[in-house]
């Protein structure tokens, strides 16, 4: 008596007969997230064709303890992204040490590339504000607070030029 009762209500389960509720991620969660290009060369052209100022990230996303809590702290959060949105051209350079992360060497070249022109002091995490041109505005790395405080400070270095 059980078995059929049970394959009538998993029948009208799957048939649609019965409300069921599944849980989504919204979809405003993915395109909400902010992109990131890869290349100094692709952020460069964005910034001119928008006239936005260019924020590059230098990062070692495996072995760097500040690099990893800028990230967690501010680039992963939606003040942060909101912020950035329509502001600024993001891009981020990586330089992981651990096999398991190890990039593609095109991208590793790009990544060296862009190190070789804004970062030759090797800094970890630096972030530097350039002009759609690709003047250097501003350098600077991680600082405590969260994305609330760290949107206020790039306000202020960008206020300044």
């Amino acid at each position: 008596m059980r078995t059929p009762l049970f394959a009538a209500a998993f029948s009208l389960l799957l048939t649609g007969s019965a409300p069921v509720s599944f849980a989504q991620a919204p979809a405003s969660a993915a395109t909400t997230a902010a992109t990131w290009n890869t290349t100094l060369e692709a952020a460069l052209q964005q910034a001119k064709a928008t006239g936005r100022p260019v924020l590059a990230v230098f990062s070692g996303s495996d072995w760097c303890k500040p690099c990893i809590m800028l990230k967690q702290e501010v680039f992963d959060k939606p003040e942060f992204e909101q912020y950035a949105q329509g502001k600024l051209v993001l891009a981020r350079f990586d330089f992981p040490r651990s096999k398991k992360n190890k990039l593609p060497a095109e991208q590793t070249k790009q990544n060296e590339q862009a190190a070789a022109k804004l970062n030759k002091e090797g800094s970890f995490p630096l972030v530097v504000l350039l002009s759609p041109e690709g003047k250097v505005l501003a350098k600077t790395g991680y600082r405590a607070g969260g994305a609330t405080a760290y949107t206020n400070h790039l306000n202020s270095l960008l206020a300044q030029k």
